[in-house]
């Protein structure tokens, strides 16, 4: 068992590294893959990495108003995941198959 004077300090930075890394995997996802639900993910994937930010940001500070800021972000992804995935079934039922370059048959 490691003593106190051992123990890993988690500072902002950690935080901030961890959020990045999360938000560059989000971004590589919605860039370079064409399935629809993958992209939807990689987008759920950057709005987490931005409230990890805005959370480590309000507790190193002392302020409460990045933690009340999350919780309007993760209902406007709660909204962004019902409206696409219904976009999801929507292309599904159309096309049999979930790929974003089915978008342009959409035009009507």
């Amino acid at each position: 068992m490691l003593s106190p004077s051992f123990a890993l300090q988690v500072g902002l930075m950690h935080y901030l590294v961890l959020a990045s890394i999360i938000f560059c995997i989000g971004t590589i996802g919605v860039m370079l893959r064409r399935n629809l639900l993958v992209m939807l993910m990689s987008i759920e994937l950057m709005l987490n990495s931005v409230n990890l930010t805005l959370v480590a940001f309000s507790h190193f500070t002392n302020n409460i108003n990045g933690q009340l800021i999350v919780f309007f972000i993760m209902t406007i992804a709660a909204a962004e995941a019902a409206v696409g995935l219904a976009l999801a079934v929507f292309i599904f039922k159309k096309f049999k198959e979930v790929n974003i370059r089915f978008f342009d048959r959409l035009k009507g």
